[in-house]
């Protein structure tokens, strides 16, 4: 040192001791980094772990990085203490001292030699170069980058750690809890898909806590624009997915025991609803050989047995309750409920159907009936001709087989004569012979 003058113009006494003193307030800062980095539980986490993939490359740089850290600082060290010895020696230091302080404190005159690992590994030394010379401000800013690089890896790995392996644990907890229950409703692998996803699941888990642990840098997503050490977040895609997926399970479980608990209550109302339907088919049957007996020149539908698919199904979901298979019972039991409900209403239909010849005959008599009452309110009730139309209208519609197309036109034609008789002077209009009756009616009341 000294060989080559001083960089730029001496420094006084007064410059040498502000610069002494920054320069040992910036050793304390740097010594309390390294001992905190030193002391960080990431980096004895890293030191101790079996790392993998990004992180154990990224490891062997930081690693080396602070071996040089380190290196760098012990340079340091020296450097301050001899600008101290020189400055020390006498209360008003000589020119030959300034200029020793000189060129100690502004020029480049530490000098670090590395290890050969941490200058293979450390990416901020020149290639090829087994040491450097620095000024102490440079040594500062190249210690300060170091540092950042370094605390920004731990800092990573040590966030993924803390967050990742612990809330995969309680995952597992719960996945384990649910496959327990799962396994006491049957839904069991390759029984049901829900038995699937808890078997794909918990290798998803097992698989994703490994790397967790040995990489987790590649679950680390830096924050964009951020510079300070350790910006980002974990990336937790993976663990979300497969916590969603769990919950789904966890609904369909549910289901299941949902089934379990109503079961026998919805067997039941099953066993109600077809046999209800069964008795209206039947009473169908019955009504439709009473129409083919007492109606003459109908067509009656034919009425279809009664639904003895549905019944075999009923049995078999009787045998899933019996022996506990409520994941099988459970989709069963829905497709019954509809279908149940589906073939009561078609049987309700075909009854309908069936009798409606016989509704039209009920209100062909009922037609009658209540016109002849009628006529016998207005004291034309013994009239021959009304008479002789009424026998005829009655002996049609109360016989067997009653054509009913036939006995329409007798009802038909007792009105007409009817309405005759009860208004005689009344032009025919476009109202018809019921209304005529029905006008008479009110006139001769009001």
């Amino acid at each position: 040192m000294g060989v080559t003058g001083p960089p730029g113009p001496v420094m006084d006494r007064d410059e040498v001791d502000r610069a002494l003193a920054r320069l040992g307030a910036e050793h304390e800062a740097i010594e309390t980094s390294l001992l905190a980095l030193q002391d960080h539980a990431g980096r004895r986490l890293l030191e101790g772990a079996e790392l993998t993939g990004t992180t154990k490359e990224r490891w062997t740089a930081a690693d080396a990085s602070i071996t040089l850290l380190w290196a760098y600082f012990d340079a340091y060290t020296d450097a301050l203490r001899s600008a101290r010895d020189i400055r020390s020696r006498r209360r008003w230091s000589s020119r030959d001292d300034l200029v020793e302080l000189t060129e100690l404190l502004r020029g480049e005159s530490v000098t670090v030699a590395g290890s050969a690992t941490a200058t293979a590994n450390a990416p901020t030394l020149s290639a090829g170069k087994l040491s450097e010379q620095f000024s102490l401000a440079a040594l500062v800013e190249r210690m300060n980058e170091l540092y950042a690089s370094s605390l920004d890896m731990v800092v990573a790995a040590d966030a993924v750690w803390s967050a990742l392996p612990a809330r995969i644990d309680l995952l597992a907890a719960e996945l384990q809890r649910t496959r327990q229950l799962a396994h006491s409703v049957g839904v069991r692998p390759g029984e049901h898909p829900a038995g699937d996803d808890l078997e794909r699941i918990t290798r998803t888990l097992t698989a994703l806590r490994e790397r967790v642990v040995s990489d987790p840098l590649a679950f680390w997503t830096p924050a964009q624009g951020s510079s300070a050490p350790g910006g980002g977040r974990p990336d937790t895609t993976t663990y979300d997915r497969e916590a969603r997926a769990l919950e789904d399970v966890r609904r369909e479980i549910d289901a299941v025991l949902t089934v379990r608990q109503d079961a026998e209550a919805r067997l039941v109302k099953l066993r109600d609803i077809l046999s209800r339907a069964d008795r209206t088919l039947a009473e169908a049957r019955s009504a439709r050989g009473e129409v083919l007996a007492k109606i003459a020149a109908s067509e009656v539908p034919v009425v279809s047995g009664p639904p003895t698919a549905l019944q075999e199904q009923l049995a078999t979901a009787a045998e899933y309750r019996r022996h506990a298979q409520w994941h099988r019972l459970s989709p069963l039991l829905e497709s019954l409920e509809e279908r149940a409900e589906d073939e009561l209403l078609r049987a309700r239909e075909s009854l309908t159907a069936v009798t409606a010849p016989l509704a039209v005959r009920a209100e062909l008599r009922g037609r009658l009936d209540a016109y002849k009452a009628k006529v016998a309110r207005h004291g034309l009730a013994e009239d021959p001709f009304l008479v002789e139309r009424y026998d005829a209208a009655r002996r049609m519609l109360w016989s067997a087989p009653c054509d009913l197309r036939v006995a329409g036109e007798a009802v038909l034609r007792y009105q007409r004569a009817a309405a005759d008789l009860l208004s005689p002077r009344v032009p025919e209009q476009g109202g018809g012979p019921v209304d005529r009756i029905d006008g008479a009616d009110r006139r001769g009341e009001s």
